[in-house]
């Protein structure tokens, strides 16, 4: 799995014009299935996002994690984040996973961040999305489960 993980002060995520998902502070999560990717992925990425230092502590410092700060979580399904762009000028997304399995693990790491206590908003799997984002900081991080 391969994550774009970005601190916000707040996030949202529409479909055809309605709301699927939004946040106020916490943490936009573009997250891409590979291919191969397994439960064991889901759980890695779901852990790793939850328990990130990125959020300032009492003195200024990335030191706190968004479970220590309340804050919550945008997931947004994203599998151009396995687009290949090596050769040409159209990416390549044959490592990037399909359905069932691309859907049944974005649900699985969702799911398991739910479990270990954070609110989680959604995109809607395989539609046609706008985000948006204020990214505090800016602060970006990108995470791969490999």
């Amino acid at each position: 799995m391969r994550a774009v993980v970005q601190r916000v002060s707040r996030a949202r995520v529409s479909v055809a014009g309605r709301v699927a998902g939004e946040i106020g502070p916490g943490l936009a999560v573009l997250l891409g299935v590979h291919v191969g990717d397994e439960e064991r992925d889901a759980r890695w990425m779901a852990e790793k996002v939850a328990n990130l230092r990125i959020f300032r502590d009492d003195e200024g410092l990335m030191n706190r994690s968004v479970l220590e700060t309340g804050g919550a979580v945008l997931l947004v399904s994203q599998f151009t984040l396995y687009g290949d762009a090596r050769k040409g000028r159209r990416p390549s997304f044959i490592e990037a996973a399909k359905e069932p399995l691309a859907s049944a693990l974005y649900g699985k790491a969702g799911t398991m961040l739910e479990a270990l206590g954070l609110r989680v908003a959604y995109g809607e799997f395989g539609a046609m999305m706008d985000v948006e984002l204020v990214n505090e900081g800016p602060v970006t991080i990108i995470l791969d489960s490999r």
